[in-house]
């Protein structure tokens, strides 16, 4: 019997990892539904962008109050579950604070005082957060598409995280009494738990503090668990997709255009002096698949795209710049986002209702995202540079405008005369090119 905390300490992480890594198996699956993308050249340059933006959050200081509370929880969060470690070793092998036996005592105390700062800036950055999202107002963060589950995730997240830091230092005082009173070998070093809560606990007896300790180390383990699990529905998964986001990022400049394939070799063959316009087209594989001009669902995307989708953190600094959005239309590339991992989701589980994709008559163009939306994008590329995890809403945008211009020839009447004129007069205007030079004889 004295092994069935350790058993049931096992089978929580067996479970917990699990399940987990099941997720992210799911992710990577959809992932993959995406078109093939090679982003493997510059890999020092690749590995630079990541360090910078997603390791040293580089971009999000831009807004300087809002940057430097996320990094708080962020560096607070993180480093503070380094101790998962300690509670892991500890769970299985029915240690108390192993790690105060590895770095020693002065090392020890130093580590846990650390790390108890760093969990009052992390309480004190949720506080501000929450407050800041449900009653300060900001209009990025009061938009429509943030009504329902995404502002419910936004705050459980905030919720969980406060909560799994005032277990944090319930522990820590509760064990801190127990060592004042000879009863835990003394361990540590506890500056505010001990000088807040710890002055409560004094008061009560052993037996309560043991459970409240035990509590808290439970509630903090599972809780971590609960919250790797919970990732997958949330937002909050950019925690991990952050970083292969920003290592597969665009490292082109944001003006350039990406060209397809098979238009590129039509020009060439124009151009080209001494290729005869008569030949006869080699013939065409008969089973082939005929190549679609941009996007009408996520299948047609390039999985980059659908690994920005799962990255996107629902900041909305990508439709606080953009002047389409700014000026009263419909475009959000914060919406375009979501709305893709969505329809990426229902994909997913049609998959994994049917074992495979079974056509749902959906598409992420019109079902999804309306044209509307599309046709309002300017590509400005701010939402581009606005993004703190580089995350590419603008590239999304372009080929579902490409399958409407390409495959539908669906456009405002503006455009079709606009592309008329550059084909037939080499300008978007309706004159011909002897006389584009008029003005400069008046």
């Amino acid at each position: 019997m004295q092994y069935i905390d350790n058993i049931i300490f096992l089978i929580a992480i067996a479970v917990g990892f699990g399940l987990f890594f099941k997720s992210l198996k799911e992710i990577h699956r959809n992932i993959k539904l995406g078109k093939q993308i090679n982003r493997s050249d510059h890999p020092a340059e690749r590995w630079k962008v990541m360090g910078k933006v997603a390791l040293g959050q580089s971009k999000m200081t831009k807004r300087p109050i809002a940057g430097i509370l996320h990094i708080f929880v962020y560096v607070g969060f993180v480093i503070i579950n380094l101790e998962l470690l300690e509670i892991i070793v500890d769970g299985i092998f029915g240690k108390h604070r192993f790690l105060a036996e590895v770095l020693g005592a002065s090392i020890y105390r130093t580590f846990t005082a650390t790390l108890e700062v760093l969990a009052l800036l992390v309480i004190i950055a949720v506080v501000i957060f929450f407050i800041r999202r449900n009653f300060y107002g900001v209009k990025r963060l009061t938009m429509k598409e943030l009504f329902g589950w995404p502002k419910h995730d936004a705050n459980w997240i905030l919720v969980i995280e406060f909560a799994l830091m005032m277990a944090f230092y319930k522990m820590n005082a509760a064990d801190w009494v127990l060592q004042q009173r000879n009863i835990l070998p003394e361990h540590g070093s506890f500056p505010i738990s001990s000088n807040t809560l710890g002055l409560i606990f004094q008061n009560f007896s052993d037996g309560f503090l043991h459970f409240t300790e035990r509590g808290a180390w439970w509630f903090h383990i599972i809780g971590i668990l609960f919250f790797m699990n919970y990732l997958y529905w949330s937002k909050h998964l950019h925690i991990i997709l952050a970083f292969p986001n920003t290592w597969f990022s665009n490292l082109k400049p944001k003006g350039q255009f990406n060209n397809l394939d098979s238009v590129t070799k039509e020009i060439k063959l124009m151009m080209d002096p001494n290729a005869d316009p008569y030949a006869a087209a080699p013939e065409a594989d008969a089973n082939a698949v005929p190549e679609k001009f941009g996007a009408n669902d996520i299948f047609d995307l390039n999985q980059v795209q659908l690994l920005n989708a799962y990255s996107c953190t629902e900041c909305g600094r990508c439709t606080a710049v953009c002047p389409a959005n700014i000026t009263g239309k419909k475009l959000s590339p914060r919406k375009i986002m979501m709305d893709t991992r969505d329809r990426l989701e229902e994909v997913g589980r049609n998959i994994n209702k049917n074992g495979k994709f079974v056509d749902d008559g959906k598409k992420l163009l019109d079902d999804h995202i309306s044209r509307e939306e599309v046709l309002a994008c300017t590509t400005c590329n701010a939402c581009v540079e606005a993004c703190p995890v580089l995350i590419d809403p603008l590239s999304i945008i372009v080929e579902l405008r490409r399958f409407m211009v390409m495959e539908e020839s669906s456009m405002p009447h503006e455009w079709q005369l606009m592309n008329n004129n550059i084909e037939n007069n080499a300008a978007p205007w309706q004159y011909n090119q002897q006389d584009r030079l008029n003005w400069a004889t008046e």
